[in-house]
C-alpha cells in the first residue's frame, strides 16, 4: 500500500460552539463535492450528519457524526461535533482523532465559553486549523466582528483568506485573497462565477493580501528579510509559507461563506486540501508497549504493524455495538483478529465499515488517518487500544470523562422495570462518556449524573426510544444524617403477658456523641449476668435497626457510641425478639434527652467565571449558605473555592449558567457533613413527619 495514498488524506474536525452552522456548513461540503445529491438542512430534518432523532426534532447536533467526500484527488474525512457545553466531551474525544480543526466561528460577536473550551483543546492537541466563517447572509451578522473575536477573545492569529462581497441578505460571494479574484454565486449548487478583480473589490483585496503576506512572512526570518527588501512576496512563496505556518499552528487563516446558500464552499475545501496536513505530516503517535511499558512511536506509516485508537462508540438497538476508531499505523482489514491491548484480549473483526451520516458502507482496507467502524467487538470500549498481537502498542490520549454537575433521581413508570432500566442505562452510560449512574447506599435511589438537565432529559428520550424503558425523573433525595450533642441514658423494658408464654426483655443504655465521621461503637459492660451473653446480640441489633432509622427525620443516626450497662431478664419469657424491642424502646428514650441534631452534607465546588461575573457568584454562593474560601487567578478569569450545603446547589448549573451568561462552569464533590442551622433542621424533621402521615394514610 503506498505511502502517497496517506498523502492524499485529510481527516477532519468540524468544531465550534452550538448554533454557529458547522452541520450547515458540514452538509455543504458533502453536497458541493457531489458526495450528496442535494443540500441537506438542518432546520428541517434533512441534514445527514444529525440523524438521530433527538437531533432532528432540536434542530442541534448531540453527538459526532462522520462522512467523507472527495475533492480534487484528496480523500476528505469529516467529523461532524456537537457544540452545546452538554456535549461538548464527545466533540473533545473526537478531536483525538482528527489531524486539524475547522473551527467555525459565530459571525455575530457572540463567542461563548464553550468556543473558548474548544479553542483551548485544540491548542492542548497542537492542531493546526483554519477558521470559517458561516451565515453571513443572516441580519446582523459581521466578518470583522468574528475576526475580532478570534483575536481578542481566542487569541488567535487571524488573517482573512476569502473577505465577504455583500453583507446580510446582499451577501454573494467573496474575494479569493489568495487567487485575487471574486467568486459570485448565482444559486446554491456551489458553483461559482470567477472575476478579475475591479473597484473597491480589488482596494479590499489588495489591503488583505498585505496584511497575509506580513503576518506570514513574520512567521519566518529568511522569508521576512525578503520581503522586507522586496515588499511582496511571490505566489507560491505565499502559499507555501502559509502551508508551513499554519502546520505549525502560527497562524489561522480565515474563511467565509454561507452554508445555506452554499457560498464560499469551494475555497473552504481548497484549503483543508492545500493548508491542512495529511496523517503523515503530523507527529508519531506515543504509546506504551503492552509487554514492558518503555514509550513507543508510532508513524501514520501503512506498512507499519496495525494499531487503532477507539475514540467513540454508539449503541445500535439493531447493530448492536458499534466500536469508531481512527487508524493509527498499518492497515486494518475486515475479518482480521486484533488484540485488544488495553484489557489484553483478542478481538475478531467483522466487515470493516466506512461511516456516511447514519449509513455505513462495507469498508475493505482502512489506512492510517481513516477513520472507521466495527461491529460487535466483545471486550471493547471507548479509550482501548486495537493493534497487531505481535506489536502491542497502548496508546492512551486521555479521555475526556467530566465530572457531572446535575443529578437526577430516576423512577421507572413501570413497577419491577429497575433492573431494565440500570442495564439500559448501563449501555448509554458506555455510548456517552459524561454519563454517570450509581444508587445511594442511604435512599436507594437510582441516581442519573450528567452535563446538564437537557442532557439527562435526551438519556431519558434515549431509554424509551431504544430499550423502551420509561422513567420519572426528581429531584436527589439529599442525603441526611442524624446526631446527638448530649449524653443520656435510659431504661427499655419490654413486658408483654397475653395467656401462654409472655415476652420480657429489659436493658438500660447509655448514649455519647463521638467525633464526626467515627460511625456506630457499641459496648457492652454487662457485669454478673444481669443480662445471658446470648441476648447482647438481640440489644445490639435492636439498637442498629433503630438508629438506622433515625430519631426525627427518617434520616440514620451516626457517630454514637451506645453502651449496655444493666438490665434484667426472665428464665422464660425473655427471647431474641423481646430484647430487640426493648433495646429499640430504650434507645429511643435515650436520644430524646441527649439533644439530637440533623447533620447536611456539605460540597466542596469550584467555580470558573470571568472577572467581571465574580462579585454575583460570591454573592450567590453567600445566598446559597456558602463558605467562599479563597479565589486564583486563572486565564481572564478567577476560579472561586466554597463550601456549600448540597441542598442549595442540586439546580446549580441553570443558575450559573444564567449568572455568567454561560461563561462559568464548576466542579464539586462531596466533602463532609456539618450540623444544619434549627431552621433548616425544623423544615427537615417537618417534612419527614409529613411524608410518614402521608405514607400511613396511604396504608390505612
Amino acid at each position: 500500500m503506498a505511502v502517497e495514498e496517506v498523502g492524499r488524506l485529510r481527516t477532519i474536525a468540524i468544531v465550534g460552539q452550538g448554533g454557529a452552522g458547522k452541520t450547515q456548513t458540514a452538509e455543504a461540503m458533502l453536497f458541493t463535492a457531489g458526495a450528496t445529491t442535494r443540500l441537506g438542512r438542518p432546520d428541517d430534518g434533512t441534514a445527514l450528519m444529525d440523524f438521530e432523532p433527538e437531533e432532528v426534532s432540536r434542530h442541534i447536533s448531540i453527538s459526532s457524526s462522520f462522512h467523507h467526500l472527495n475533492w480534487k484527488k484528496v480523500e476528505i474525512i469529516l467529523a461532524n461535533t456537537p457544540g452545546y457545553s452538554a456535549f461538548l466531551p464527545d466533540a473533545i474525544n473526537t478531536l483525538h482523532a482528527a489531524d486539524a480543526a475547522v473551527f467555525v466561528a459565530t459571525p455575530g460577536g457572540d463567542l461563548k465559553v464553550e468556543s473558548e473550551k474548544i479553542w483551548e483543546q485544540i491548542e492542548q492537541l497542537g492542531l493546526p486549523h483554519i477558521a470559517f466563517v458561516p451565515r453571513l447572509d443572516k441580519e446582523r451578522t459581521s466578518f470583522a466582528a468574528a475576526m475580532t473575536d478570534l483575536e481578542k477573545t481566542l487569541n488567535a492569529h487571524p488573517v482573512a483568506i476569502t473577505l465577504p462581497i455583500g453583507e446580510e441578505t446582499a451577501f454573494s460571494g467573496v474575494i479569493d485573497v489568495l487567487a485575487m479574484k471574486t467568486l459570485t454565486y448565482a444559486d446554491n449548487s456551489g458553483k461559482a462565477k470567477e472575476e478579475d478583480l475591479g473597484g473597491e473589490a480589488k482596494q479590499r483585496a489588495e489591503e488583505a493580501r498585505t496584511k497575509l503576506c506580513e503576518a506570514v512572512a513574520e512567521t519566518d526570518d529568511a522569508l521576512l528579510e525578503k520581503y522586507l527588501d522586496k515588499g511582496t512576496l511571490e505566489d507560491e512563496e505565499l502559499r507555501n509559507a502559509l502551508r508551513a505556518a499554519v502546520l505549525a499552528g502560527k497562524l489561522t487563516p480565515v474563511l467565509c461563506g454561507s452554508g445555506v446558500k452554499n457560498i464560499g464552499i469551494a475555497p473552504l475545501l481548497d484549503a483543508i486540501v492545500n493548508l491542512l496536513p495529511a496523517p503523515n505530516e503530523r507527529p508519531a503517535v506515543k504509546g506504551n508497549a503492552a509487554a514492558n511499558g518503555e514509550v513507543i512511536e508510532r508513524k501514520a506509516d501503512p506498512n507499519a504493524p496495525f494499531a487503532a485508537y477507539v475514540f467513540k462508540t454508539v449503541i445500535d438497538p439493531f447493530v448492536g455495538k458499534l466500536s469508531i476508531f481512527r487508524v493509527i499505523s498499518g492497515k486494518a482489514a475486515s475479518d482480521a483478529t486484533v488484540l485488544n491491548a488495553t484489557h489484553q484480549s483478542r478481538e475478531r473483526f467483522g466487515q470493516l465499515l466506512r461511516l456516511e451520516g447514519k449509513k455505513q458502507a462495507p469498508l475493505a482496507v482502512a489506512l492510517p488517518g481513516e477513520i472507521a467502524a466495527v461491529a460487535k467487538l466483545k471486550d471493547t470500549t471507548t479509550g482501548d487500544t486495537l493493534c497487531d498481537e505481535k506489536s502491542p502498542i497502548i496508546s492512551e490520549p486521555p479521555l475526556t470523562r467530566p465530572t457531572p454537575v446535575i443529578s437526577f433521581a430516576l423512577r421507572p413508570k413501570t413497577k419491577g422495570d429497575e433492573e431494565k432500566a440500570s442495564a439500559a442505562l448501563q449501555k448509554l452510560i458506555e455510548e456517552d462518556l459524561a454519563l454517570d449512574m450509581h444508587r445511594d447506599p442511604q435512599t436507594h435511589e437510582i441516581i442519573l449524573s450528567g452535563s446538564g438537565q437537557m442532557h439527562i432529559e435526551l438519556t431519558v428520550e434515549k431509554l424509551k426510544r431504544k430499550f423502551n424503558v420509561e422513567v420519572e425523573l426528581q429531584a436527589p433525595k439529599v442525603p441526611y444524617k442524624e446526631a446527638i450533642k448530649g449524653r443520656s441514658e435510659a431504661q427499655g423494658k419490654y413486658k408483654k403477658q397475653s395467656g401462654g408464654r409472655g415476652q420480657y426483655g429489659d436493658c438500660w443504655l447509655k448514649v455519647e456523641p463521638l467525633p464526626r465521621g467515627t460511625g456506630f461503637e457499641f459496648v457492652d459492660e454487662i457485669v454478673g449476668g444481669a443480662i445471658p451473653r446470648n441476648f447482647i446480640p438481640s440489644v445490639e441489633k435492636g439498637v442498629r435497626n433503630t438508629l438506622a432509622e433515625g430519631f426525627m427525620s427518617g434520616n440514620p443516626m451516626v457517630d454514637v457510641k451506645v453502651t449496655v450497662f444493666d438490665g434484667s431478664y426472665h428464665d422464660v419469657d425473655s427471647s431474641d425478639m423481646a430484647f430487640q424491642i426493648a433495646a429499640s424502646m430504650g434507645i429511643k428514650a435515650a436520644l430524646e434527652k441527649a439533644k439530637p441534631i440533623i447533620l447536611e452534607p456539605i460540597v466542596a465546588i469550584e467555580v470558573s467565571c470571568p472577572d467581571e461575573c465574580m462579585g454575583d457568584v460570591i454573592g450567590d454562593l453567600n445566598a446559597r449558605r456558602g463558605k467562599v474560601l479563597g479565589m486564583d487567578s486563572k486565564g481572564n478569569g478567577q476560579v472561586i473555592k466554597a463550601q456549600v450545603p448540597m441542598s442549595e446547589v442540586l439546580k446549580y448549573a441553570p443558575d450559573l449558567r444564567s449568572l455568567t451568561s454561560g461563561r462559568g462552569s464548576f466542579e464539586q464533590h462531596f466533602s463532609h457533613y456539618e450540623e444544619a442551622p434549627p431552621m433548616v433542621a425544623d423544615k427537615i424533621v417537618k417534612e419527614a413527619q409529613a411524608a410518614k402521615e402521608a405514607r400511613s394514610h396511604a396504608h390505612a
